[in-house]
């Protein structure tokens, strides 16, 4: 079990079982090809989105809940939490909070901190106060946000899978193309191995952890 303060990025089971992450959405361009390749491959992934992006694309919002995926808490706005008051932090969070259950009738249960910054104290408030675990993930070296290649990503999160993985990937900000290339060949590899793709509260039920 996790203390309030961990971030957590990889859950303990042997089930074959990984969850997919999307950070920094919705986009009506690239939200609706992540959607595609998991109705293939019948997976499911969360997203992690920014409060504002809901906002202006209320829509591709509302596709990904009613395709059975997750929407996890990323705040309104992308803030380093630990750089704000707590007052702001927690105005970031119930802005998205709130949009969220407008989206899917009911609070998120899970939350990723913009560059996934973390403190005692943003735990305090996220973990304390809204029930929120934090939630990193095993792949930061894919670096997928930065354009480093499509098999770049693809290396540097195969490198990083085993049961019980959370792997991340950003649909929102910028040309997303190769992170959708890298994540079609990653969703094929791995339900071919038998692994399930399932969203981060699923993965936690798995460890016995929420």
């Amino acid at each position: 079990m996790s203390s309030s303060y961990d971030v957590i990025t990889r859950v303990p089971t042997h089930e074959k079982a990984v969850a997919f992450t999307f950070d920094d959405g919705p986009n009506p361009l690239y939200t609706p090809q992540v959607l595609d390749i998991f109705a293939k491959c019948q997976g499911k992934a969360t997203f992690f989105m920014i409060g504002q992006q809901i906002e202006q694309n209320p829509d591709t919002a509302a596709a990904v809940h009613n395709q059975g995926h997750e929407i996890g808490n990323h705040t309104y706005s992308h803030p380093s939490l630990p750089e704000i008051s707590p007052e702001q932090c927690r105005e970031e969070l119930s802005r998205t909070e709130a949009l969220i259950a407008q989206v899917t009738g009911s609070k998120p249960h899970v939350f990723r901190p913009p560059y996934v910054a973390f403190s005692e104290q943003v735990a305090a408030i996220s973990r304390g106060e809204f029930g929120y675990p934090a939630i990193g993930a095993v792949n930061g070296a894919a670096t997928d946000w930065e354009m480093p290649g499509i098999q770049h990503i693809v290396d540097k999160t195969r490198d990083e899978i085993q049961p019980g993985s959370i792997l991340l990937f950003h649909d929102g900000f910028g040309d997303r193309s190769q992170t959708i290339e890298a994540v079609r060949i990653l969703t094929e590899e791995l339900t071919a191995e038998g692994y399930k793709l399932v969203t981060v509260s699923e993965l936690l039920k798995l460890a016995g952890m929420n």
